[in-house]
């Protein structure tokens, strides 16, 4: 199976904090499972690390070259179709980044692991 992961439980899954819970941990471990993690979640935490709006255990580097050595972790670029989708989305969530993880997540038919119930309000499937 295919997953999305949400910034947050990217976070959470590489500090191994236990606010991301062992059933999404298992999934994300599981070696039947491809996790994709979207270039808009590191854009995001590149911005949130350089003006200091994000505290982490991590480096900005550490989380890229984990994100590169974990066989179940794919790199989801932005592409136009996501765009498409992003523009055409209901204004419900309000934040940049979760909407074009939504645009995504539709485009690609890709559940998103995320404790965000905002997420909710589209058609998608979220897992939590």
């Amino acid at each position: 199976m295919k997953y999305l992961l949400d910034t947050s439980a990217l976070l959470w899954f590489l500090a191994d904090d236990r606010r991301l819970g062992a059933s999404n941990r298992s999934l994300i471990q599981n070696p039947a499972t491809d996790i994709f993690v979207s270039l808009a979640s590191l854009w995001e935490l590149a911005i949130k690390f350089n003006i200091g709006k994000l505290t982490s255990p991590l480096s900005f580097n550490v989380i890229v070259n984990e994100i590169e050595n974990r066989n179940s972790f794919r790199l989801l670029e932005i592409k136009i179709m996501h765009l498409e989708r992003y523009v055409n989305l209901p204004r419900v969530h309000r934040d940049p980044f979760d909407r074009l993880l939504i645009a995504q997540s539709l485009a690609e038919n890709l559940p998103i692991i995320t404790n965000d119930a905002a997420f909710d309000q589209y058609r998608i499937q979220r897992v939590w």
